[in-house]
């Protein structure tokens, strides 16, 4: 039985569909939440993977949000003990920034369903190899990483050209969030702060037009999601056991 840490920052941005196919395979998840405990210092050692999810905070808080300090050196360790780390969104960029690339602010925010294509490497990668034709995924950053020197990248859009990348064979960056869920994305556009953002970008500040494109697009994201996610998990172990997931 695989024992995974995972970085949480708001309640609001969990493992989504992530969550269920960890626990079908019997693994456990320790759970960090900065939000609730900002002085935790967990300790990698003891466990066999790290995943590390979003958040509204960026890299350069360090300052004001002194764990993020704390989790770049967890990051960093279990680098070193090569151990499988998966950053999504502020995880990816708190990820490269360890590997020692730059993270600023993009010229504009990538709010809601882009496109997304595939790189060179990606129909011959392990874990990102579903996403190796073009298609629609969920995104929402106004930060973005450079790809770091080390890394091999696996995903590119329009709108910013680094969308995932891998580190060796068990480290992996991805911008965009594929472990959303329809009722995930409904939380989020029902946020003031998140309505604040919409906004701002000059978007829909209402959602309906995320609400109408989620209900083309999260199906068939979610069936390449559940691939991505149980190919890295494997790196991470082979489960002791399975449960078959509802069909959606």
């Amino acid at each position: 039985m695989a024992r995974i840490l995972v970085f949480q920052h708001v309640a609001a941005e969990p493992l989504g569909t992530l969550d269920a196919l960890i626990r079908a395979r019997g693994h456990r998840i320790r759970f960090v939440n900065f939000e609730r405990q900002p002085d935790a210092e967990p300790v990698i050692d003891r466990y066999h993977g790290l995943i590390v999810l979003g958040g509204p905070m960026n890299v350069e808080d360090q300052q004001q949000r002194r764990h993020l300090r704390t989790e770049l050196h967890a990051i960093e360790a279990a680098l070193a003990q090569n151990k499988p780390v998966l950053g999504i969104c502020l995880g990816a960029q708190l990820l490269a920034h360890v590997l020692g690339a730059s993270v600023r602010r993009i010229p504009q925010p990538e709010i809601g369903w882009h496109p997304l294509h595939p790189t060179e490497h990606t129909e011959t990668d392990n874990v990102l190899r579903p996403l190796a034709a073009p298609t629609r995924i969920f995104q929402w950053h106004s930060y973005g990483f450079e790809p770091p020197r080390s890394a091999t990248p696996l995903a590119t859009a329009p709108g910013w050209p680094h969308q995932a990348f891998r580190h060796g064979d068990r480290a992996y960056g991805l911008q965009f969030h594929l472990e959303m869920d329809a009722p995930l994305v409904e939380r989020w556009l029902r946020n003031p702060e998140c309505q604040a953002e919409l906004a701002a970008a000059g978007l829909d500040a209402s959602g309906d037009t995320i609400r109408r494109e989620t209900e083309m697009h999260i199906g068939p994201m979610q069936q390449l999601a559940e691939p991505v996610f149980d190919a890295f998990l494997d790196i991470i172990g082979q489960p002791q056991r399975r449960i078959v997931l509802p069909s959606r």
